[in-house]
């Protein structure tokens, strides 16, 4: 198979102990800057006509174009992007809040990066069989107006039975509180999951209304760029809202395993082609 695990045992005890992980310029400043060039190419192609509002706080998506999203390139604007007028206040690359949900297979430059020895071993540590990159996500967090990311558990959104989500959060700038870096309950994983984001004929919806949290039980999670965030799928996480003049760029990837773990037919992922894993293990 030719794949090895690469986290150490204090690594590993840590991310089981504490539900997260960061691991320090996992990528370099050369790989970071080709993806960053590689969505402003992209962005510079996207005309804007055909795009969605994001909003953590309203998720209750119905339209094709979010749905389709999982296997495409697809753009999404931030919410406070536009004026009374209904047009966008400032240019588009300053107004976008997220390009998902197929970077990973679609585009090269992001499928390098996904489908690399170092991401394979990091997996193979966290004992992934048979693991696929289900969904990705370039988050830009833009300036004055980038979103808040409601408390939220990644197995909610990429349930399997059982639960096998991981998210691995790459900052591809510098994430710190003033733009929107992560904030976590440490430990958090290992109360299980609270709810599932559901989807049938009505469109998607949560299956049980949101708990509420202690702000004082949130730490942030700052780290520089380049430094990789790996999150248990039951990690109860969030953002706020980025009131500063810097952009907090970060790729997200959440992973599930596919050996001996059944995808849900009720996830809002509903794909019409299976994801190849990145790889199988026969051990």
């Amino acid at each position: 198979m030719g794949i090895a695990g690469n986290l150490t045992p204090e690594q590993l005890d840590f991310f089981n102990t504490n539900g997260y992980l960061v691991l320090e310029s996992f990528s370099s400043p050369e790989e970071v800057r080709e993806m960053r060039d590689r969505m402003a190419e992209l962005l510079d192609g996207f005309d804007g006509s055909i795009a969605s509002i994001f909003s953590t706080k309203n998720q209750q998506h119905t339209d094709d174009y979010f749905f389709e999203s999982a296997e495409k390139i697809s753009f999404f604007f931030e919410e406070k992007a536009f004026g009374e007028d209904g047009h966008l206040k400032q240019p588009k690359e300053l107004s976008i809040n997220k390009v998902g949900h197929a970077l990973h297979e679609i585009d090269p430059i992001f499928k390098k990066f996904t489908s690399s020895d170092k991401i394979s071993g990091m997996l193979y540590s966290l004992d992934y069989k048979r693991p696929v990159v289900i969904q990705s996500m370039y988050i830009f967090k833009q300036p004055g107006i980038g979103g808040e990311v409601v408390p939220h558990q990644d197995n909610s959104f990429l349930y399997t039975e059982p639960p096998s989500c991981t998210g691995l959060w790459l900052a591809l700038e510098d994430a710190t509180i003033t733009n929107g870096c992560l904030w976590a309950i440490p430990r958090s994983h290992k109360n299980g999951l609270r709810r599932r984001f559901i989807r049938d004929e009505n469109g998607v919806h949560f299956d049980h209304p949101s708990p509420s949290y202690d702000d004082k039980e949130f730490v942030p999670v700052e780290v520089k760029e380049g430094s990789l965030v790996v999150i248990h799928g039951d990690l109860i996480h969030q953002s706020f809202e980025n009131k500063s003049p810097n952009s907090r760029h970060a790729l997200s990837l959440h992973v599930v395993d596919t050996d001996g773990h059944v995808w849900a037919k009720d996830n809002w992922i509903q794909r019409k082609v299976e994801p190849e894993p990145l790889y199988a293990c026969r051990c």
